[in-house]
């Protein structure tokens, strides 16, 4: 895909719904008693793949777009889910034999989430596995915090790593400790368990928090169902028993992490007047990577909050002269800031980085490789720091890759502002957290 912009950039863009916030409310949902509406689900891979993962604990089988017969969800459902269910395009995902296997193709998310939920599942066993990629992500981390509350998962390939084998039983166990510096998906998985526990659930962390943020967005949408959860100190959390309830439907916010590319456009356009709105965004949200307002005003881009969400408009302040950001709680708009400072010569220093190493690539590699090509060298220091000290050869890159992650394809997308006629590889690799982004894109682009 060749990317050229207008010269102007002006219009408003429709963000897709919070992923995040989109697999915590299905797996929590699917716990609850009684069970609610879930008001604009994402319709990303990874919410797709996380609604495959319930329908199977739930006892309903996945069907293709196209099949004739999408059975009812289980008794009391009710629309929770609002059309069929599309697994990801690398095998069948259920079949009907025991174990019900589950594809979750590239979705980490869906993979961690779903591993815990299928060990409560009592009475079912599944066999849950993933890409190529997936294989190589460790998660040995959550299995053997589950194993502590008495789960019975084995590994069906790697030890460490997907795919799982899962027997569904009820777990007894009440406390588990667990590092907190690899994944906090880890830690949100393991809390959302907690109400449906007997005895409930005390965690306890081990090391720095990294991305506390979406621990204490876990707990929010916890209790938004009626779990009471409370840290005990700055390193315990304490889960009550009690089960969720909520009668009252859901409603999924848009995504902050989405919103950081349209930040990143407004940085690097030309246009004195660039004005971007982004209905539907809130400020006040509980999301961490709301934070990208705070640091791209740094960069040049003010917010506005509108009656009716967000707008984005040059500051008409020069950019700082240099950059020094920890990103250990918001590492998914690292590759979207270090990609703008780099292309406004903006020399940065970015801390908090480890988990990039094993996200859908090695992002950390990935960025190195695709900067190059601009003249852009930065240094990883400690496996958890990028640097760049603002030096650049003079170079024009003909096409861009993307390692199958979409936050690659997305955050190197507006370099085409500065370098007409870039080219994006692979550029479906957004479907897996905004499929609608080249829709969105075309209105400001020149397409002759």
């Amino acid at each position: 895909m060749s990317l050229t912009f207008k010269s102007e950039l002006r219009g408003s863009v429709e963000l897709p719904a919070s992923k995040s916030l989109s697999n915590r409310a299905l797996l929590i949902n699917s716990l609850a008693k009684p069970y609610c509406q879930l008001e604009g689900l994402a319709q990303c891979d990874d919410t797709k793949a996380m609604r495959l993962a319930v329908n199977a604990a739930l006892g309903r089988k996945a069907m293709a777009k196209g099949t004739r017969k999408a059975k009812k969800v289980a008794t009391g459902m009710g629309d929770l889910f609002a059309e069929a269910i599309t697994a990801p395009p690398t095998e069948p995902a259920i079949t009907e034999n025991p174990p019900i296997a589950i594809n979750v193709g590239a979705a980490g998310t869906a993979m961690r989430f779903a591993t815990a939920l299928l060990a409560v599942t009592e009475g079912k066993c599944f066999r849950i596995s993933g890409s190529e990629r997936m294989h190589h992500r460790p998660i040995s981390i959550l299995v053997e915090a589950l194993r502590a509350l008495g789960a019975d998962i084995e590994y069906a390939g790697k030890e460490g790593y997907p795919p799982l084998e899962i027997s569904g039983k009820r777990l007894t166990g009440t406390t588990v400790e667990l590092s907190a510096e690899v994944s906090s998906q880890y830690i949100s998985a393991l809390l959302m368990l907690g109400p449906v526990l007997p005895n409930g659930l005390q965690l306890r962390l081990r090391g720095d928090i990294i991305s506390r943020p979406y621990i204490n967005l876990t707990l929010s949408v916890m209790e938004a169902f009626g779990a009471k959860a409370v840290w005990i100190g700055e390193s315990t959390i304490y889960v009550h028993a009690g089960g969720y309830q909520r009668e009252s439907p859901f409603h999924i916010e848009k995504d902050w992490s989405a919103a950081s590319y349209w930040y990143e456009l407004v940085a690097l356009s030309d246009d004195p007047n660039a004005c971007i709105d982004l209905p539907g965004l809130d400020t006040r949200s509980m999301q961490g990577d709301r934070r990208v307002m705070d640091y791209f005003t740094r960069l040049g881009v003010r917010t506005e909050q509108q009656e009716d969400g967000v707008r984005l408009t040059k500051t008409g302040v020069e950019p700082d002269i240099f950059l020094s950001l920890d990103l250990s709680e918001q590492p998914d708009i690292a590759q979207t800031l270090v990609v703008t400072c780099a292309m406004l010569g903006v020399p940065f220093h970015f801390t908090g980085l480890q988990t990039l190493r094993i996200k859908e690539t090695d992002r950390l590699a990935a960025l190195q490789n695709e900067l190059e090509k601009f003249g852009v060298v930065p240094q990883v220091r400690l496996d958890n720091e990028l640097l760049w000290d603002g030096s650049a050869k003079r170079c024009m890159p003909a096409s861009i890759d993307t390692y199958d992650d979409h936050r690659m394809a997305m955050a190197f997308a507006p370099c085409a502002l500065k370098h007409p006629g870039l080219i994006i590889n692979n550029p479906d690799v957004v479907t897996k957290s905004y499929p609608n982004f080249w829709n969105d894109l075309r209105p400001f682009l020149n397409e002759d």
